[in-house]
């Protein structure tokens, strides 16, 4: 098989079922920023965590995949088998940020992004999950999808958030507050 096709040159790409549709499209924005999430959560992964959110982190981009898969389907043509996306995939998430929370001092302030690069990394990755999020809403205005899907990713943004203050946590890195200018 080719990685190449030149199928696409001209600006179109095909979905799961076979419908061809532009390149720009809302979908294929979607799926994208949900795949580019999935990139920054593996630059995570690489960077010196414990076998155990090692572990939690590959999880997580299993389940990107799956929604990319659901977000790349034609829901009206596609025939294909697709893995679920289930509410458990989120208890999982709530159960770690619950966990994560109980070493954690509790929020007071906003807290600016960085201290360390991999809690840098974890904040990217926050905030590249929001906007895929974002763009999925915005699908789901046009074409409704799995509910849950959305949810995962508002759940998901949450646990990078709290991962990113449990490292600083971890690290020893310094948590600076916003203190806003007047």
């Amino acid at each position: 098989m080719k990685v190449y096709t030149k199928k696409g040159d001209k600006g179109k790409t095909g979905l799961i079922g076979g419908t061809r549709v532009l390149k720009s499209s809302l979908r294929i924005d979607s799926y994208g920023t949900v795949d580019e999430l999935n990139s920054y959560i593996g630059l995570l992964r690489d960077n010196s965590i414990s076998d155990d959110f090692k572990k939690e982190l590959i999880f997580i981009q299993d389940r990107l995949f799956t929604l990319g898969s659901w977000l790349a389907s034609d829901p009206e043509k596609s025939k294909m088998v697709l893995p679920e996306i289930k509410t458990e995939d989120i208890e999982q998430l709530e159960n770690s940020i619950d966990k994560m929370e109980e070493e954690l001092e509790p929020m007071k302030f906003f807290v600016l992004p960085g201290g360390h690069q991999t809690v840098s990394f974890c904040h990217i990755a926050r905030c590249v999950c929001r906007r895929a999020e974002r763009l999925v809403v915005a699908l789901d205005a046009e074409a409704e999808q799995n509910p849950v899907i959305i949810a995962f990713l508002n759940r998901l943004s949450d646990y990078l958030f709290v991962y990113s203050r449990y490292l600083t946590h971890k690290l020893g890195a310094e948590e600076i507050p916003w203190v806003p200018q007047k």
